[in-house]
């Protein structure tokens, strides 16, 4: 009898709020319906009302709000603010309720975006509250415009850093300086243990204080914290300082900038004890190279840098107070003090951040650590803007350029001063970059030595294992800064370089692959390489990279357009270095993934088969844009993938030329190891459909292993449409289950056929049917009713494409 005592009791008070809430309420909506020119309004509901007060009053009510019966809560959670809306999620599950709608809804009211199609949402609350967090660190958001954003007795940072698992920071690198200002103590250790991806979008140039306050921020986030990894976006003017940093913390390296706090976390792990000289030979390794007069170049460059950023960092003191008191200032604004932040009833979700010890330094090869952030520590007053990478600005003429040469630590965010500092280079006479005069004394030499300075007073603590760089021109420094530290990156799992005009530091960097691969707990698995050029062909770049890393489970290569090598015709075309290509044999390697995008021109079948032949594991193969000189060639290709490619299940080729390839084609529908064949606009049906239809068709019939098959973009019009629904028939042997025929001309009647024959042969649900960007909308009503009878058969994916934009599909194919 206990338990209905409690519940009638909760019911009575509940109900005495009420009726309070309902007296105040109605004395105050009284006065304004009086003076309406238009009548009375309808008062709200009783419930609502009361709800409304319990919502306004959660501070003291919260333990009996979470002890209500499930029916009386589910009305109440729409009403709450999201900081009660959030702590009360586990209560609201234990009673067999969901936020989920709730947590939608809020999301397209004051986010006001909708997600991408292709983003599956498992869970809106922690989508909502990251989104949140981030409006609130870049000031985007005003949580007082909205009650259910407001509360006093709430940090929103604070409330919402638990649900972060992925931060970008942009720009000028705003949010770094806050987050590492004391009154966020709380908020950055909280990020430590939750946040997993740190992300950079269009960089511009930076000041040496924020470029402390980010070289404390990465410090906690990933060498104290679980941030596993780290992608640059869009920078297309790198600043060399700023992007050594993020390269040297993200691959472990730690030192404290000139001027720059202690950090707590070390001094309370090793008790401020400083590297000793042997800690930092350890770091080198054993085989620690020979300085030789690149290096000493290079180190005196540093040199010359760390003097000009503690000359600026102690100028930029006082205006780093102001703006460290200015951020305390308004994060504190509104009462949101993270300690009055009042903890739940039962037990506080605030997730305490992680403290780790720095690891002991690791003894590597030669390659390893001494890369360094000896680079990091270079202001960017040092660092003019650099429009081409291995070029840098010379000294602009009159007392303007002089001055922005020797200090633009303020004048560097002049745009006034960046547009004509830019617009006063000079194509002749430029000055080389020091890196590139250590890159020509360095060729032919040992990996392990790149022209870098040792690190002996630096720190190894944990590193990033995904490092991703889309559209970062990398500069002959950069170049071989990551080069250098990729050598002993052992921790790394991906590296994706995308786009970042390689050029001929693509043999650096297979060199560092290559040592990298040698090291002891070596972890990288999957790479991914797309660029513009390449100074190598791709087929040969595919074997270097193969040979440089046999343990690689994904490899994804893309080269626009084709090198020079290509073309023997060019003059003063150098080969590449002999250690890098080679007549000789590929060993055997673990690849299971293999993606290939190619540029314009035939492609030797030979190449592409001995790298096939040595990948015995592979499981997914895809050619873009594959070119070969004949049916032969291709021929070629499918039959190694027969011979020696057993486990192959899924096989894509996506623009390419395959209308005289038809016999090629059958021969890859009659091979029982595919369960996946992609032919992706590569105008199958051109030429002999009528032939080539039935032939298609009866292979498939007799083949019980293949599951999915697409065709998007090969013209297969209503009839090619009816020729495959053939393939269920009641005789077939066919277990396909996936079908893809989007941008294939097919109308609403042939479309509707099709739907009629899958329901008289009665085959049942075969799985997914896309028809995207298919002619639907020239009989609408035809079109519903054909995708009505596929629904009970498929499901069926598709859109409300126009039509007549496929004007010129249409009329080369009357």
């Amino acid at each position: 009898m206990a338990a209905p005592e409690a519940w009638r009791a909760r019911s009575c008070w509940f109900c005495e709020v009420a009726a309070a809430t309902t007296m105040e309420a109605t004395s105050r909506e009284a006065a304004p319906a009086k003076s309406s020119a238009s009548g009375p309004s309808a008062p709200p509901a009783l419930f609502e009302l009361c709800g409304r007060a319990v919502s306004a009053h959660m501070g003291v009510l919260e333990s009996g709000v979470w002890a209500l019966p499930g029916p009386i809560l589910q009305s109440i959670l729409p009403l709450l603010n999201i900081y009660y809306l959030e702590r009360i999620e586990e209560t609201a599950l234990k009673k067999g309720l969901s936020t989920q709608a709730i947590w939608r809804r809020l999301w397209d009211e004051l986010m006001k975006t909708r997600p991408s199609s292709l983003e599956s949402v498992t869970c809106w609350r922690a989508k909502f509250m990251e989104a949140f967090f981030s409006h609130v660190l870049r000031g985007t958001i005003d949580v007082s415009s909205d009650r259910r954003l407001c509360d006093q007795r709430f940090s929103p940072l604070l409330h919402s850093s638990r649900h972060v698992r992925q931060l970008t920071i942009c720009n000028m690198l705003q949010g770094a300086t806050e987050l590492v200002a004391e009154p966020n103590r709380r908020v950055l250790e909280t990020l430590a243990s939750s946040l997993h991806t740190l992300k950079f979008r269009h960089l511009l140039f930076s000041d040496v204080a924020a470029q402390q306050s980010l070289r404390q921020l990465l410090h906690q986030l990933i060498h104290h914290g679980a941030v596993s990894q780290v992608s640059l976006y869009s920078w297309p003017v790198p600043e060399s300082a700023l992007f050594i940093l993020i390269l040297t913390m993200s691959a472990g390296f730690w030192q404290p900038g000139p001027g720059g706090p202690p950090c707590r976390l070390c001094g309370e792990a090793s008790r401020g004890r400083a590297p000793s000289r042997d800690e930092g030979s350890l770091l080198l390794g054993s085989r620690r190279p020979r300085r030789d007069a690149a290096e000493r170049c290079a180190a005196a460059l540093m040199a010359s840098r760390r003097k000009s950023e503690a000359k600026q960092t102690a100028r930029a003191a006082p205006a780093t107070r102001v703006t460290r008191r200015s951020t305390q200032e308004s994060l504190t604004a509104g009462g949101t003090d993270s300690k009055r932040e009042p903890l739940p009833p039962a037990t506080s979700h605030e997730a305490p951040g992680t403290k780790r010890p720095p690891s002991a330094p690791a003894t590597t090869s030669s390659a390893s650590a001494s890369s360094s952030t000896s680079s990091s520590k270079r202001a960017p007053a040092s660092s003019a803007p650099q429009p081409k990478p291995l070029k840098r600005f010379k000294r602009a003429a009159g007392k303007k350029g002089a001055r922005t040469r020797q200090g633009c630590g303020a004048e560097s965010e002049d745009l006034y001063d960046f547009v004509f500092i830019v617009a006063g280079e000079k194509e002749d006479g430029e000055e080389m970059e020091i890196g590139e005069v250590a890159c020509g004394a360095l060729d032919g030499s040992d990996p392990s030595c790149l022209g870098l300075p040792a690190l002996e007073a630096s720190q190894r603590f944990r590193s990033i294992s995904t490092l991703e760089l889309f559209t970062v021109p990398l500069s002959t420094e950069a170049a071989l800064t990551l080069c250098h530290l990729l050598s002993s990156w052992v921790s790394l799992e991906s590296l994706t370089l995308s786009y970042n005009g390689l050029g001929s530091n693509i043999f650096r960097l297979l060199d560092s692959l290559r040592a990298l691969s040698v090291q002891a707990g070596c972890r990288l698995r999957a790479l991914h390489l797309s660029d513009l050029f390449s100074p190598l062909p791709i087929l040969e770049l595919t074997r270097a990279i193969v040979r440089a890393l046999p343990l690689l489970r994904v490899l994804s290569i893309r080269v626009d357009h084709p090198s020079q090598r290509d073309n023997p015709a060019v003059p003063g075309n150098a080969g590449p270095p002999s250690n890098v290509i080679g007549d000789e044999e590929i060993p055997e390697n673990c690849l299971e993934q293999l993606e290939m995008g190619f540029p314009r021109g035939a492609q030797p079948a030979p190449l592409l088969c001995s790298v096939l032949k040595a990948s015995g594991s592979l499981q997914q193969l895809s050619l873009d844009s594959a070119t070969f000189a004949s049916p032969q060639d291709f021929g070629l290709v499918l039959q190694t993938l027969k011979e020696y490619n057993l486990t192959l299940k899924r096989l894509s080729f996506h623009d390419m030329n395959l209308a005289d390839c038809q016999s090629e084609v059958l021969f890859l529908l009659q091979n029982l190891t595919l369960q996946e064949i992609t032919f992706s606009f590569c105008r199958l049906f051109e030429k002999r459909p009528a032939q080539f239809l039935p032939e298609m068709v009866a292979a498939m019939k007799g083949n019980s292993t293949l599951k999915g098959l697409r065709l998007p973009g090969n013209r297969l019009g209503n009839a090619g449409l009816l020729a495959l629904a053939d393939v269920f028939s009641e005789d077939s042997s066919s277990s396909l289950c996936q079908l893809d025929i989007s941008s294939n001309c097919i109308k609403p009647d042939g479309l509707l056929e099709f739907a009629k024959r899958l329901e008289r042969w009665g085959r049942g649900a075969f799985g997914h049917l896309r028809l995207f960007q298919n002619w639907l909308d020239q009989d609408a009503v035809t079109a519903r009713e054909a995708i009505r009878r596929l629904r009970a058969t498929c499901h069926v994916v598709s859109d409300s494409w126009d039509s007549s934009q496929a004007f010129a599909d249409y009329v080369s194919t009357m």
